[in-house]
């Protein structure tokens, strides 16, 4: 791997975190909306639905984080690539 595909894979990598950081401050504004539009509705002891939306943004939220911070390269395009190249060249 030469350098400018090393720095190409690390703007890949800044680019998923950049963009985790500003779907995180997101979902927070938003849940919290909910949660003041629940108590300003319903009000404390009724039933809390913002759970739901939460739930769902915190599931991809989850996802996200793990892209962007623990990259395991199960999925890269780069390494099926080299392992079909080392498995042509054991077959010649």
């Amino acid at each position: 791997m030469n350098t400018y595909q090393s720095d190409e894979e690390l703007w890949k990598i800044a680019k998923r975190r950049a963009v985790f950081k500003r779907n995180f401050a997101v979902h927070f504004f938003i849940n919290a909306a909910l949660v003041v539009t629940w108590y300003l509705t319903s009000g404390i002891g009724s039933y809390f639905w913002p759970v739901w939306p939460m739930l769902g943004s915190g599931f991809a939220l989850a996802i996200q984080y793990t892209a962007a911070y623990h990259n395991n390269n199960m999925f890269s395009i780069e390494d099926e690539y080299q392992k079909l190249k080392r498995q042509q060249n054991n077959q010649l």
